[in-house]
């Protein structure tokens, strides 16, 4: 098997193969020679990882009868040996033919995960203030890495600059007490000044008179644009959908429309967005 990320090494290329090109991506180095069995056992196991992380992993493979001299700089003293290199030092490794399973584990600790290139993407997005478009991808880098702590700090940070303060607080309450570093703290201190910010005079107003007159649809709608206008998105869609519940077609189809436009309005894939329009689902169907 061959692939572009497969290298047979010498000394003419191995400080651009191995060292220089460890600080970009993780190298597999399989130390070989002709008479070894197991070398040849365990040379397709490798070869088809490095096919399947074409862009990802470079598997260098050096002979060890032709190389010594490299061999032995790596402290080779039997084969196979298979070592991993990460930012130009050896960091990992085995001696002796492994089954593919326990390769695809060590390799797991030191290749890049699907959330790593998200939190990277959001990242970029964050530092030129595209928070609301952070936001959908913020989220799924938070579920899949299994609520990561910078990941969750960054999605904190991302709910708060979006007015997203309930589900603010709900991620920054999930992050475990070993993991609450000053970041953190700083974090829970803007949630607390952003809550204490609170609305304005003529969202007070309107809430003021919701409260006395909760079953009323066009005062319930007129604060639900006035949240839209200052960005409370959630608290607009949890305002309408009990209206909804009761009559879809409530105020001839216009509270429909500005819970369908708010929800429009989001990024795709925002999370809001999904569950709001599961719960309109269940009422249309």
């Amino acid at each position: 098997m061959t692939s572009a990320n497969i290298v047979d090494i010498t000394p003419e290329n191995a400080q651009a193969e191995i060292v220089e090109k460890s600080f970009k991506q993780p190298v597999l180095v399989d130390f070989w020679a002709d008479w070894c069995a197991p070398c040849k056992n365990l040379a397709p196991v490798l070869e088809k990882l490095a096919a399947e992380y074409t862009d990802q992993l470079t598997l260098a493979k050096i002979n060890a009868d032709e190389q010594q001299m490299l061999a032995a700089q790596f402290g080779v003293q039997s084969l196979p040996t298979v070592l991993i290199v990460k930012d130009g030092r050896p960091v990992d490794g085995f001696a002796g033919a492994q089954p593919e399973t326990q390769v695809r584990e060590l390799l797991d600790k030191y290749l890049p995960k699907p959330w790593d290139a998200m939190f990277t993407q959001a990242q970029e997005l964050i530092a030129t203030q595209q928070f609301a478009e952070a936001l959908p991808i913020l989220s799924a880098a938070y579920e899949q890495s299994q609520q990561r702590p910078d990941i969750a700090l960054a999605y904190t940070s991302t709910l708060i600059a979006c007015k997203r303060l309930d589900d603010a607080e709900a991620v920054l309450g999930a992050v475990k007490m070993a993991d609450q570093d000053a970041a953190y703290t700083q974090l829970k201190a803007q949630l607390e000044l952003a809550r204490e910010a609170g609305k304005s005079p003529e969202i007070e107003a309107l809430e003021a008179q919701h409260v006395q007159d909760k079953d009323n649809p066009e005062l319930a709608l007129q604060l639900a644009l006035q949240y839209v206008q200052h960005d409370h998105i959630q608290e607009a869609l949890t305002l309408l959908y009990p209206f909804l519940q009761k009559d879809l077609n409530c105020l001839s189809g216009e509270v429909k429309k500005a819970y369908t436009d708010v929800i429009n309005s989001l990024p795709s894939g925002d999370a809001l967005a999904t569950q709001y329009q599961r719960k309109l689902y269940t009422l249309l169907y």
